[in-house]
Parts: C-alpha cells; structure tokens; sequence
C-alpha cells in the first residue's frame, strides 16, 4: 500500500485553523467528510478522539498521527494537515505538533489498517522530509508527499 492510494491533493489542508487536539481532530475529519461524505463526522471525531485519550499518536519531530477504525468505511482513508504555530498533542517528546496525518481504516479490517500506519512510519520517519513540509509553500505540500510515497517503492 501506498499513501497515495488513500490520500488525494483534496485531502491536504495547508494551514489549520485548529488549535487544540480536538479541534485539530474535527478539522481533519470535517475534510474527509467533504471528500468521503459516507464518513460519519462525529463517529470519526469520537473513534479518533477515544484513541487519543489511550496514548498520544504524536510520535515526535513534530508528527502525529492519529488513527482509528470506523464500521462505515469499506477502505482506509488518510487527510494530511500543517499548523503553522503547532498545537500541544501530547507527543513523546514533549514538542508541539505542526504535521498530521490522520488515517482512518475500516472497522473488521486490522491489516489495512497496519499496512496503512506502517507506509505513513516510512513515509514520515526522515526529519529532513518532515521540515522539508513545513517549510513548503501550500502549493508544494501534496507534491512532496506523492514524490516521496513514490521514490520509496
């Protein structure tokens, strides 16, 4: 699986508005709604919500990825979004998060659901790739990402 199988251009918000984690959260379902209108917003909010409150999914360097399963998904769908100023996610390293990737995957269906968070790890593991997307301009950001999903096979 690649991330580019369940992330599009139209699944990339530039600049949240969003502030807190929960609110960061329901600016990332809100768009995949828009764009996968099967998805139910406050089922989304609540499974990724529930998830946060095990553990924080921000896993450092300024990335976090939260990740659930939903019953009304019949695949796996992922929306990328920057914060400009960083939001508190409770992340392993005590820094704020600029970069999210929530990935959301079928209720039923663990591999999809692994496969999808093994490719964004790859994806997302290399620093200089994860600054390279804050410093992008709003117009390169899905570039980047597609370029790099590909160079890795």
């Amino acid at each position: 699986m690649k991330i580019v199988d369940i992330l599009s251009e139209d699944l990339i918000i530039p600049e949240l508005a969003a502030k807190s984690r929960d609110t960061v959260i329901r600016e990332l379902v809100d768009r995949i709604a828009r764009v996968r209108p099967r998805v139910s917003p406050d089922g989304a909010v609540q499974v990724l919500v529930a998830r946060e409150d095990i553990g924080s999914t921000g896993v450092g360097h300024g990335l976090a990825i939260p990740h659930a399963k939903l019953s009304s998904l019949d695949g796996a769908v992922a929306c990328f979004a920057r914060s400009v100023g960083g939001v508190d996610f409770a992340a392993r390293d005590g820094r704020p998060c600029f970069l999210f990737l929530a990935l959301l995957a079928p209720e039923g269906n663990a591999g999809i659901h692994l496969k999808a968070l093994a490719r964004a790890s790859r994806l997302f593991k290399e620093p200089a790739f994860l600054q390279a997307l804050r410093n992008a301009a709003a117009d390169q950001v899905w570039s980047l990402i597609r370029d790099k999903d590909a160079e890795l096979g």
